[in-house]
């Protein structure tokens, strides 16, 4: 694997953790601000709506940019924004400073996965995805845990200085590694390129995206509330627990990309279906504390290897210039699943079903998932990249 394929995995692995380290810092936030926990939890809620309207629109302008050019500038709001976000004087300031900063992620992800391919040849290229991507598991691992512990220490001001001292960083090493590539003479069509968006196989490929990755963020988000309440772990067994899901979402990440090269089909069938069968069993599972802890390894791997067959699938339904609208469209669905399970989950709770039926709803989703695939196929589709 060509050493550009890294810079990704670098810019990958600073957007990971300005999106998730908030999630440890909403106590300090809220304190330091003055707002209530569910007013900062809103923050991360902002993020994702910023993802899902930054990544197509910005794909959109930057069309005509070389996609070195356009990593670049990402990054370079990414580092804009988190310098931002750690000056913030009140709630509002930081809101709109994490919506900024959310703008260059999907973009980066959607155009860094193109880049990827282009960087490999024909065999590798859902590896190749899953190498960037390894950016944002690691981040999970160990730039999460690090940004918490260091906003916990120092403020949480600092962690987003240390985040945009990673932007700036990856700005130097994508621009380092990445080779150079022409942009276009012509202005792009974008409403063609939105026309090849918006053709049945592209769509079907992006809710498969949705109901997929909405079941792993079902539980995931109530993940600590369901081993302390449901498998009685104490408080402090849970970032430990959590370091186990991490693991998991390496091996799972890179074991779906080797899969999906292989053959692309089968593995979106297979892993969706490896998902929704790990979040049926936590629902018996959970009840058990060592079942629990191999589970929650079971889900990070199951879920994490989904994304690069699921970013591949939808690539895989698009030609030509569409190919870099389309995949930011997936990095903004993979977020609005995130959204809705966090939302099914709550739901699932408030109408007094329970935390134990929690694993049990999220199973649904990747189900509905394969229905929705199953409509995508056509005749004698070829099921190799």
């Amino acid at each position: 694997m060509p050493l550009a394929l890294y810079a990704l995995t670098a810019g990958a692995f600073g957007i990971g953790v300005t999106e998730f380290v908030i999630m440890g810092l909403l106590l300090e936030v809220s304190a330091d601000l003055h707002i209530t926990i569910a007013t900062a939890g809103t923050l991360i809620s902002g993020y994702a709506l910023g993802v899902v309207v930054g990544a197509p629109v910005l794909t959109v302008l930057s069309g005509r940019w070389s996609r070195k050019s356009v990593l670049l500038g990402l990054m370079a709001i990414f580092t804009i924004g988190n310098a931002a976000c750690a000056m913030a004087p009140g709630y509002g300031w930081l809101m709109v400073a994490r919506i900024l900063t959310a703008l260059a992620h999907g973009t980066f992800f959607g155009v860094g996965s193109v880049v990827a391919t282009s960087l490999v040849s024909e065999d590798k290229k859902a590896s190749a995805i899953a190498i960037m991507f390894t950016g944002l598991t690691v981040a999970n691992i160990l730039g999460v845990p690090l940004g918490t512990w260091l906003g916990q220490q120092f403020g949480w001001r600092a962690t987003f200085w240390a985040v945009a001292a990673v932007g700036s960083i990856a700005f130097i090493i994508i621009k380092t590694l990445v080779p150079n590539d022409d942009g276009l003479t012509e202005a792009p069509d974008w409403r063609a390129d939105v026309r090849a968006t918006l053709q049945r196989p592209v769509i079907l490929g992006l809710l498969t995206t949705v109901f997929g990755y909405a079941g792993v963020f079902t539980v995931f988000t109530y993940i600590a509330p369901l081993l302390t309440q449901i498998s009685q772990f104490s408080v402090s067994a849970v970032s430990p627990i959590l370091l186990v899901f991490g693991g998991g979402l390496i091996v799972g990440n890179l074991l779906g990309g080797r899969l999906a090269d292989r053959n692309l089909l089968r593995t979106v069938f297979g892993t969706l279906a490896a998902l929704s069968i790990v979040l049926f069993l936590m629902a018996i599972g959970f009840q058990s504390k060592i079942l629990a802890v191999a589970l929650v390894g079971l889900l990070g791997m199951a879920g994490f290897a989904t994304v690069a067959p699921l970013q591949m699938w939808v690539l895989s339904k698009t030609e030509g210039a569409g190919q870099s609208l389309a995949s930011s469209f997936n990095i903004a669905a993979f977020n609005l699943g995130n959204a809705i399970g966090a939302w099914a989950g709550g739901a699932v709770i408030d109408h007094g079903l329970g935390l134990s039926f929690v694993p049990v709803a999220a199973g649904v989703f990747p189900a509905i998932a394969i229905m929705v695939a199953a409509l995508n196929i056509k005749k004698r589709l070829p099921v190799t990249c």
